[in-house]
């Protein structure tokens, strides 16, 4: 092959991946477009564990802004946010179409399974923290209100409007990005870089790193930083199991 076919070649490829790109991005632009006039809706989805946990404790609660923009701009971030997690699958998709064709057959049907698998995880520890650890957390943190009978002053939280949604969406995206554990092993696991029996004799070092690790991906709670360790610890064992399979099939 020439230089000059090189260069087309790679030119190509360059034009290729513009394309892709432009189109992800304007799906994105048309959702996230969408999300906006949906945007109350969906902040009220998010505030939903939120408003159960305070009217179980039955006082009349409120969220605030304290600037005039805060509350456009949390609208805005939630559209974002919802809009790159529905598009998030046509993106891969376009990955996909873009690396397919230089792909084997065999590497294309190894690949598949993981591209299904991020949004699921993704999306599964999104569903944990909905569902489970924030309830618990928002519990955890309004146990320490105070009726002012030791301080002279009551102690009540009033929430921001833009504080609660960086707090849940650091939160998905922390537990979300973590889920993603099994398909990062499996994949190193395919290239020869790590095997089973590395994982399993590492596991000690892997059972520290993951506690750190939740802790600074958390806010300073008990609750969520166990609520994140705990999972990550089970899929590990999993992504152990799974590297098995792999190197069997390898094998064979």
């Amino acid at each position: 092959m020439t230089k000059s076919e090189n260069e087309s070649g790679f030119v190509s490829h360059l034009a290729e991946l513009r394309k892709r790109l432009i189109h992800s991005f304007i799906f994105l632009l048309i959702f996230f477009i969408g999300c906006y006039f949906f945007s109350e809706h969906l902040y009220g989805f998010l505030v939903e564990p939120f408003a159960k946990a305070v009217n179980e404790s039955g006082t009349d609660r409120r969220l605030i802004f304290t600037a005039l923009q805060e509350t456009f701009l949390t609208y805005l971030k939630v559209s974002f946010f919802a809009a790159f997690f529905v598009t998030c699958p046509f993106i891969l998709v376009q990955i996909w179409k873009f690396i397919a064709p230089g792909l084997y057959k065999h590497e294309k049907i190894a690949i598949i399974p993981y591209l299904v698998l991020t949004p699921i995880l993704f999306f599964l520890g999104g569903m944990l923290v909905y569902y489970l650890i924030m309830p618990l957390a928002i519990k955890f943190f309004l146990s320490f209100e105070s009726t002012g009978a030791s301080t002279g002053l009551p102690i009540q939280l009033e929430a921001k409007v833009s504080e609660y949604l960086s707090l849940v969406m650091k939160l998905i995206f922390a537990f979300g990005i973590s889920f993603q554990l099994p398909v990062v092993l499996s994949l190193l696991a395919r290239v020869g870089i790590v095997n089973a029996k590395f994982l399993k004799e590492k596991r000690k070092y892997v059972v520290v790193m993951i506690f750190a690790a939740a802790a600074l991906l958390t806010p300073p709670d008990p609750i969520t930083q166990i609520g994140l360790a705990i999972p990550l610890l089970i899929l590990y064992e999993l992504s152990i199991f799974s590297v098995n399979i792999i190197e069997k099939k390898n094998k064979k």
